[in-house]
């Protein structure tokens, strides 16, 4: 691919098309940092998707490109992207996410672009496009990240459930209303170092195939990381209220305490991820930790049917966006 076959105009449409998806990602996933937060009370939700689009942003000091290389180079082969391969790409996780949001579904926008590259790329070459190694270590944080969540947020919630045992429940609830401002910011910090990073993967792989960038460029252009990590926050500021409600509430009913415990063991999971270079899913990962919290309190105040079909949304979500960015990859084809 090179610049003559892929025209400046459709670099900037596709560019405009990765930023618009980098937007509703914050906008869809907006609930994953602040939902448990505005439901135990501690945050009005106007500052809190203002306090999460901050750290949304400044994770661009933080963290390192890891997750982009993986998304960027690690999933599909880059000798077989062209535009209309980001175009099905794009489009397909798009128009997951507006239907996931629609239906106030906590899916994960992160695995509807990875669905979106595969299914644009199986469309096009089949099989031989895929990248093995980099697709199935995708797929299977898709349950190893929930269930790290789920941990960590179980064993924090034993944890301080112990060094907190002598302390009045009024008292408990006092300090932790503090300690969850600390949480929402570390897990808003993890959200934006990831998912931010998935978009600048998809611009880096399109300059390059575009013949934009050399593959010495060992990283993307400045103006693709700010562009990147400012639209994320943007889109976290609007904030997805249709989610919120479901990750806040509905699975387990939170308090400071929990909200605290969740929060933390969701941002233990992120920071890991992002320091491996795994682009996973923060819906997975607060879902995880909010089951892993309600469940140390006792089973049964673990709403499991909802929970379960949270579950199924995410099996759904790669193959389903997959078929959708097929669609529109051939589409694409048509009127590009």
């Amino acid at each position: 691919m090179t610049p003559v076959e892929m025209s400046i105009w459709v670099v900037a449409l596709l560019v405009g098309l990765a930023l618009l998806f980098d937007f509703m990602n914050g906008f869809h996933d907006a609930a994953n940092s602040i939902a448990t937060v505005v439901s135990t009370g501690v945050l009005k939700p106007q500052h809190a998707v203002a306090m999460a689009a901050f750290f949304n942003f400044i994770a661009i000091m933080i963290f390192q490109l890891k997750v982009a290389a993986t998304v960027g180079k690690g999933t599909i082969d880059p000798a077989i992207v062209d535009h209309y391969v980001i175009f099905g790409a794009l489009v397909g996780a798009i128009v997951w996410n507006v239907i996931t949001w629609w239906g106030g579904i906590p899916s994960s926008s992160s695995h509807a672009l990875i669905g979106g590259l595969v299914g644009a790329a199986l469309a096009k070459v089949g099989p031989s496009a895929l990248i093995t190694a980099g697709v199935v270590k995708t797929v299977a944080f898709i349950l190893i990240s929930p269930l790290l969540g789920f941990l960590f947020g179980a064993l924090l919630m034993l944890l301080f459930s112990w060094l907190c045992f002598r302390m009045s429940p009024a008292h408990v609830d006092r300090w932790f209303r503090r300690f969850q401002l600390l949480s929402a910011s570390m897990y808003s910090l993890g959200h934006g170092g990831n998912d931010a990073q998935k978009t600048i993967g998809i611009i880096w792989l399109l300059l390059l195939t575009g013949g934009y960038m050399t593959t010495a460029d060992t990283s993307p252009p400045t103006w693709v990381i700010i562009s990147c990590y400012v639209a994320i926050g943007l889109g976290t500021l609007f904030g997805g209220w249709r989610i919120v409600k479901t990750m806040g509430q509905k699975i387990t009913k939170l308090k400071p305490f929990g909200g605290f415990c969740a929060e933390t063991g969701g941002a233990m999971t992120l920071f890991l991820a992002g320091a491996l270079g795994i682009p996973v899913s923060t819906t997975h990962t607060i879902t995880g930790a909010i089951v892993g919290v309600g469940s140390a309190r006792r089973m049964s105040s673990v709403r499991w049917g909802l929970a379960g079909s949270i579950v199924w949304a995410w099996i759904l979500t790669i193959p389903a966006s997959g078929l959708m960015a097929a669609a529109a990859w051939w589409i694409g084809k048509q009127v590009l």
